[in-house]
């Protein structure tokens, strides 16, 4: 791995109430975000999924990902993560072969099984039973994805003939969420990679090994959604404090409604008011040497290959882009 290291950035498209504007004009400020982002050097840019949410968080993220395609040329562009057990999965993975040959083969799928119970019974998903259909879903997905004709008689899905057309013209790498011991076994069965928290890292390169799989070949993906490069950090956390603070507020609330993401739940992130979530430390606010700094040991702890930041809902993309900006030109030529 040495010092290489990418990045991009997770959209969520979110329209929060206290910075509401039409969904047309959100929508088109994020594209141009990231088409902007694609011309200063980032990797990549990741939308995830949420159902039933009062601020429009993105419940379509293939849909706005065939817009990304169509706006970006070298862009890797992709789910991160998509709730896989929502899906039906002959439905899936047309839709992703679709994106996938529109993009010109720059589609990554990240995927879990998601752990909010209301968003499983809107979608007629048995909540309990997500994670044995999320691997139903997974071997059709993977075996349509390589041309196979599937056929299933199984206890979520009843599926005869099945096959792509088209097929995707380019492999679709997929990398598989989760942080409890089941999730990281299903990363090692089907995934070509880890999307999630560098804690379970360690676990995590443990199942490759019990899958025969070579753990020095590991690709690991490390969201770091609450984490900012910036010349004057006190003035940062002054201007983007209030956007991240509403991140963390939703975040808690979702997180604590069933307890179910896998995460100890003594680490949970838990609503607070704006002074005590300054005073957390949640937000990282870093200048560009002590990023640097960072991702360095970071690559010396874990076989990390891309980092994921996040835009803030609600933030201007204007406000934002200047500290984008400093990340581009300060922190990123260090890791190419």
């Amino acid at each position: 791995m040495g010092n290489k290291l990418s990045f991009g950035y997770l959209y969520d498209f979110r329209n929060p109430k206290p910075w509401q504007r039409s969904y047309t004009d959100v929508y088109h400020d994020v594209l141009d975000f990231i088409e902007w982002t694609e011309q200063v050097g980032f990797y990549g840019a990741w939308v995830p999924e949420h159902h039933c949410a009062d601020d429009g968080y993105m419940p379509s993220p293939l849909t706005i990902l065939g817009s990304v395609a169509a706006r970006t040329k070298k862009l890797k562009i992709g789910t991160g993560v998509g709730l896989g057990p929502l899906y039906h999965p002959v439905r899936f993975a047309e839709d992703c072969a679709v994106v996938q040959n529109l993009s010109g083969g720059r589609l990554e799928i990240g995927l879990a099984i998601g752990y909010r119970r209301r968003e499983a019974e809107a979608l007629s998903a048995e909540f309990s039973r997500r994670g044995k259909r999320f691997d139903e879903f997974l071997n059709v997905v993977t075996q349509l994805w390589l041309g196979e004709v599937v056929s299933v008689d199984g206890d979520f899905f009843s599926i005869q003939n099945a096959s792509l057309s088209p097929l995707p013209e380019h492999h679709i790498p997929l990398y598989l969420g989760g942080f409890a011991d089941k999730a990281l076994e299903r990363v090692a069965k089907f995934g070509d990679g880890y999307f999630g928290n560098e804690d379970v890292c360690e676990n995590y390169l443990n199942k490759l090994a019990k899958y025969g799989k070579d753990s020095s070949q590991a690709r690991i993906r490390i969201q770091g959604l609450f984490f900012v490069v910036a010349d004057n950090p006190d003035e940062a956390m002054e201007e983007l404090a209030p956007y991240y603070h509403y991140v963390n507020n939703c975040y808690g609330e979702w997180l604590n409604e069933d307890k179910a993401s896998g995460v100890d739940n003594t680490k949970l992130l838990k609503a607070q008011s704006l002074d005590e979530f300054i005073a957390s430390g949640v937000l990282q606010i870093k200048t560009p040497t002590q990023a640097i700094e960072y991702f360095q040991n970071m690559l010396t702890r874990t076989p990390v290959e891309h980092f994921i930041m996040m835009l803030p809902p609600g933030i201007p993309t204007k406000t934002f882009k200047k500290y984008a900006q400093t990340f581009a030109e300060k922190v990123m030529p260090a890791f190419k």
